[in-house]
């Protein structure tokens, strides 16, 4: 037996996904956050204008989601979706009950949330930087 079971039991509202869905996460999340700071030093290296510089949200969006959801250890899509995952990649599994799919939409909006807030913030302070 995993000694290691919070990380490999499903946890209605709270966890959805196991250490390799993390990784991809994860994954996600630094991808993000290399498109984030190339599009910041193009932004820099042009002298980009104050208005175009919101186009940054995109990247930094993903590079939220991406670690929200790793720092959470659930999947905001699979929550929507009533879904988890604990084994090979894809290998989803459905939530049936359902107060438990209610509780996974409540944190999968939560983290939703979380990320555009994230997001936001960030990229208020690349439109507000003397560039």
């Amino acid at each position: 037996m995993n000694s290691k079971m919070p990380d490999s039991t499903y946890i209605a509202g709270t966890c959805n996904i196991g250490e390799k869905e993390i990784r991809r996460r994860t994954f996600v999340a630094i991808i993000g956050l290399i498109f984030s700071l190339i599009s910041l030093l193009t932004m820099i290296k042009v002298g980009a204008p104050q208005t175009s510089r919101f186009g940054i949200f995109i990247p930094l969006f993903i590079t939220a989601v991406g670690y929200v959801q790793s720092r959470s250890k659930f999947c905001l899509a699979y929550g929507f979706a009533g879904t988890f995952n604990f084994g090979k990649l894809g290998d989803l599994s459905r939530v049936s009950d359902p107060a438990s799919k209610a509780a996974d939409r409540s944190t999968a909006l939560r983290i939703l949330t979380k990320s555009f807030m994230l997001a936001s913030i960030a990229t208020a302070v690349v439109v507000v930087l003397p560039l």
